[in-house]
Parts: structure tokens; C-alpha cells; sequence
């Protein structure tokens, strides 16, 4: 397994290249990247070079490409949602990243499928039934554009009120018939509603790529969430999971930057991250 981080760790602050060098240095084989309309690694509407000049970039500094994922777009603009329009939009937003994730050469695209209502409130409330149906479809549109271009549409876990189970996570991606849907795992989002452990062993090969965050039960809202190894996560359970489902991808951990002596969160994590990693070959 590869350790990687989520660029989301940098704060302005730091220039971009320089964050790279900072995140190797730390011991990470790889980066998690954004796409979106500001503060992000790369423009949602951004030219192929543009991304190959980032991902050039990123690769000089020797680093992977884990993943990509647009900050907010799926959350703005639902494909689940009942109004035509907005559900449009989250389509383009989905082709757009798709052929991103194309030009950066990866082959994940992380994926929120359609929202109920989020844990932390506001936005719209949705019928279940109707962000199963619409989010399905929206996503089946494009599965032949990623089967293509060799980009898995990767399916991932939040708080979404939505897909609040395994077993029936496990059905809703099954059912595109289709090797390039799979599941973004999220250790830390999972706990709010069930064992990670169990999950990661129910959908097993369709676990495509895995999100390390960590999350305090005792705290029970957004506040909860920590730094990895702070939180009620069974680490060594988790990696006795991945271990048996034969999980040999990256492990991005997902994490915000502190605001002084930023740095120090992507040490922090790096130095985590091995002691879980240790943790699994017990």
C-alpha cells in the first residue's frame, strides 16, 4: 500500500511547488488532487496542457497522482437533485472530471453519487428513493466515456444520509454492470453509522481506493472528526480488513491544515500513517 495526502493539507500560504517538496520529504508517495471553481489544484474548466503541466509538476517533485476530486461541485450541484437543471450541471461537472482525470493520468475520480440531506443540515431534502433513481442515471450517462479513457468513477462515503449501508452500497454499485464504478472508502465517515472493518469486508474488490481520517464518537458532529490515531477508529482492525480483501492501493490521508506551522500536520500525518501501516502487518 502507497501513503498519500489530499492537497487540501496546503494552505495558501504555501506555494504549491513547495508544498510538494515538503509532503515528499514527509514520506508520502502521493497526492490526492482538487478540481473546482476556486481554491483548487486545478479549474474545473481548465485545458488538457494545464493539467498535464500540473501533473508534470507534481510528478517531477516524485510524486504519484492517487486520485482526483472537485471541491464542492457535487454538493452545489447534486446529481441526485430534483431540479433538471441543477442535475445537469452536476453532469458536466462529472465529464469534466472525468476527462481531467484523464489528462493528470489517474485512474480514480472520486465521486459524491446524490444527497438526501447532509448530517450537518441545510441545502435540499430529497426522497431516498428519488436520489437512488436519479443519481443512477446521471452516472450511467458517463460510465461509457470513463470505460474509455480508463478513469474509475469511484463512489465514496459521507454524510449524506445516503447509501447507509454496506450491503446496499454494495448493490447500488453493482448494479452499472460495470468494472470502472467503484467505492472511495472512508474509514473516518463510516464510524459515525458503522464499523469500518465490516464494511471494507462486505464490499471488498470494489474498494477501488481508501480515505484515512479519524473521528471522535464521544464529540458525534463535523467537530468530531481529528487527527489519525486521536479518534475511536479500530486502526488495527481496519488494516486486518484491507489486509484480507488483498486492498494493495494508496491510503490518502484526508486532512485540513493547521494554521500555524502548517507543515507540521503533513509530518504529523506521515508519522501516523506509518504506525497504522505497522499495525497491519501484526
Amino acid at each position: 500500500m502507497k501513503k498519500s495526502i489530499n492537497t487540501g493539507v496546503l494552505p495558501d500560504t504555501i506555494k504549491f511547488e513547495d508544498g510538494l517538496k515538503i509532503i515528499r520529504e514527509a514520506g508520502f508517495d502521493a497526492v490526492e488532487i482538487s478540481a473546482g471553481e476556486s481554491g483548487c489544484v486545478l479549474d474545473i474548466n481548465c485545458e488538457e496542457n494545464n493539467a498535464r503541466k500540473i501533473a508534470e509538476t507534481i510528478r517531477k517533485n516524485g510524486l504519484e497522482i492517487s486520485g482526483l476530486f472537485t471541491r464542492g461541485l457535487f454538493g452545489k450541484f447534486p446529481l441526485s437533485s430534483p431540479d433538471p437543471a441543477k442535475r445537469k450541471k452536476g453532469e458536466e461537472v462529472l465529464e469534466k472530471a472525468i476527462r481531467i482525470a484523464y489528462y493528470v493520468e489517474t485512474d480514480a475520480l472520486l465521486v459524491i453519487p446524490g444527497i438526501v440531506s447532509f448530517f450537518t443540515g441545510g441545502g435540499e431534502i430529497v426522497s431516498y428513493d428519488i436520489v437512488y433513481k436519479n443519481s443512477q442515471e446521471a452516472i450511467k450517462r458517463y460510465v461509457e466515456i470513463a470505460e474509455k479513457l480508463g478513469v474509475y468513477i469511484c463512489i465514496e462515503n459521507v454524510w449524506n444520509k445516503f447509501l447507509l449501508s454496506p450491503l446496499e452500497m454494495k448493490r447500488y454499485v453493482e448494479e452499472f454492470n460495470s468494472d470502472y464504478v467503484r467505492i472511495y472508502f472512508d474509514v473516518g465517515n463510516v464510524l459515525f453509522i458503522g464499523f469500518p472493518e465490516m464494511w471494507i469486508r462486505i464490499l471488498g474488490k470494489l474498494i477501488k481506493r481508501v480515505h484515512f481520517k479519524d473521528f471522535k464518537l464521544s464529540v458525534g458532529n463535523i467537530n468530531g472528526f481529528c487527527d489519525l490515531l486521536e479518534g475511536d477508529v479500530n486502526w488495527l482492525e481496519v488494516m486486518k480488513a484491507l489486509k484480507d480483501i488483498n486492498y494493495d492501493g494508496y491510503l490518502t490521508a484526508e486532512v485540513d491544515s493547521y494554521k500555524y506551522c502548517p507543515e507540521s500536520k503533513i509530518y504529523n500525518t506521515s508519522l501516523a500513517m506509518d504506525k497504522i501501516l505497522v499495525s497491519g502487518k501484526v
